[in-house]
Order: C-alpha cells, then sequence, then structure tokens
C-alpha cells in the first residue's frame, strides 16, 4: 500500500514536471528576444544569426529617443498647428507610385517620399518626378535591412549609398531620414546626429502593408491623429504586397484632414521652425 502511494507521488511529481518544461519552452517559442537583436514586422520575427552569442543594449523606446536626442529624432512634429505631414515609404515602384502622385498632384498636396536606394537606381525617372512635381525625399536605406541587425560600418553604408544614388539623380543630399520598420539604436542615432542628419518616424501608423482596405486605413488615421501628426503610409510595394487600400483611400484621408481643418505639409515643412535644426540644410 505503501508503496503504491509512494509510486503514485512520483508518478505525479514526473508529470508536473514535464508539464512545466513544456510550459516552459512554449514560453520561449513566443516571446520574441529581447534588445536590439531583433525587429518585428508583418507578423514575422528577424533575429541575427549570432543573436544567442552577441550581448547588445537593450532596444530604447521611440519616447526616450525623442526626448533624448530632439534635435535629432522625432515622431511627430510641433503640436503647436493644426499640421499634418503625410510620408510614403519604400518608394519608388512602377505600379503604386505614379497612382500616388496622380492623387496628389489632383488634390494639390504635397508630401514626403522616403526612397530606398536600390529601387531609386532601378527608376531614377520616378525619383525626379517626386521632386519636379514638388514633394520632399528622405532616405529609407539602400534596401530595407533592419538598421538594428547591423554593424556601424554596414549601417553608415546603407545611409550613404542611398545618399549618393539621391544626389547624382536630384542634386542634393536629403538630411531626412527614416530607418526601415522605425528601428534605430542610440550609437546609430549618435552617428546620423554628428552628421547633420534628422529622424522622421511616425505616429499614425496606417497599417497599410497588411493589405487593408480604405475603410480599415481611415479609421487607423482616425485613432492617433491630431496637431503636429505624422502619417506612415507606403507608395512602393514588396513581392505580392497589395496596396490598393492605400490609393483607394487617400482622396478620402485627405478630404478629411482639410475638413477638420488641418494644413498638409512636407516632413522639412513640418520641422522649419524648430529651433534644434535651425543649422540644418532642409530639403
Amino acid at each position: 500500500m505503501i508503496r503504491t502511494i509512494i509510486g503514485l507521488v512520483w508518478l505525479l511529481l514526473l508529470v508536473a514536471g514535464v508539464a512545466g518544461c513544456g510550459r516552459f519552452a512554449a514560453l520561449q517559442q513566443k516571446d520574441p528576444p529581447q534588445g536590439d537583436l531583433y525587429t518585428a514586422h508583418n507578423g514575422s520575427i528577424s533575429v541575427s544569426a549570432n543573436a544567442v552569442t552577441q550581448s547588445k543594449p537593450r532596444r530604447v523606446s521611440w519616447i526616450t529617443l525623442a526626448r533624448k536626442y530632439p534635435g535629432a529624432f522625432a515622431t511627430r512634429g510641433p503640436t503647436s498647428s493644426k499640421r499634418v505631414a503625410l510620408t510614403f515609404d519604400d518608394v519608388p515602384d512602377l505600379e503604386y507610385t505614379p497612382q500616388v502622385l496622380d492623387i496628389l498632384a489632383r488634390e494639390k498636396v504635397k508630401a514626403t517620399f522616403f526612397v530606398v536606394g536600390e529601387r531609386a537606381a532601378k527608376h531614377p525617372e520616378m525619383v525626379r518626378r517626386i521632386i519636379t512635381e514638388g514633394h520632399s525625399v528622405g532616405n529609407h536605406s539602400y534596401d530595407h535591412t533592419s538598421y538594428a541587425l547591423l554593424s556601424m560600418r554596414k549601417f553608415e553604408d546603407q545611409i550613404e549609398r542611398t545618399g549618393n544614388i539621391l544626389h547624382s539623380q536630384i542634386g542634393y543630399t536629403p538630411r531626412f531620414l527614416r530607418p526601415p520598420y522605425g528601428e534605430i539604436t542610440p550609437a546609430q542615432l549618435m552617428w546620423t546626429q554628428s552628421r547633420g542628419y534628422f529622424v522622421a518616424n511616425w505616429n499614425v501608423d496606417t497599417e497599410d502593408w497588411k493589405g487593408l482596405s480604405a475603410g480599415r486605413i481611415l479609421r487607423n488615421v482616425r485613432r492617433t491623429l491630431g496637431p503636429g501628426s505624422i502619417i506612415l503610409q507606403h507608395a512602393g510595394g514588396g513581392v505580392g504586397e497589395d496596396l490598393s487600400g492605400t490609393v483607394k483611400a487617400l482622396p478620402s484621408l485627405i478630404r478629411i484632414l482639410k475638413q477638420k481643418g488641418y494644413e498638409l505639409v512636407t516632413i522639412p515643412e513640418m520641422f522649419s521652425e524648430s529651433q534644434e535644426l535651425e543649422s540644418m540644410r532642409l530639403y
């Protein structure tokens, strides 16, 4: 009898231990790695090959970066006036970029396009069209690799290569940057600041890269819209990416913003009165 009881006790302990191990493993799989070694986008997580062995600083929030580097990083413009900035990432392409430009021309609105250098090299005519029609451009890396996964040298190369491409196409090097996925480390941010760049992220995410409908995109904008808002959209699609919702929503979005009394400006215009940026040549 006693042996039977002892056997049952050991069996229960064994089952509990196995269940505990299974739960621990599940949590390890579910929770993303911490620090600067990952970036989450499109529902996936990318981790560097040496993430297990290499130690890096913990990821710093955008709020902290904006407070610590007010002359180098922002997610929104001044809130003292009702201005908003429409921004479009991952340009140029030959499908969505022309459609967005057509709408902006028809609505007489200027926007800011964050350019991927690799794409600009393939479609210089689209970059020139963006500039010719009065819009602003910014640097969005060379090949859309997450900066948080790169060494400093490779990070610098991403910015410099795209800057050189744009300079050859439009005659100057844009000083506004937007990191892929918005991810940048403090060390990288200090480098950009020392060279006269300014990182302009966003505070209104349309989430249009998910292939959302026009109605859903407009609801996402209303959620966090306010004076000084920087609105993130995309006008360059990846493989199989559907941005038709972006194109369909844009005329309604512009109309809604104007009805609410907002002035639509470019990123350089948004920060033109910022004291921290007075010494920068802004385009």
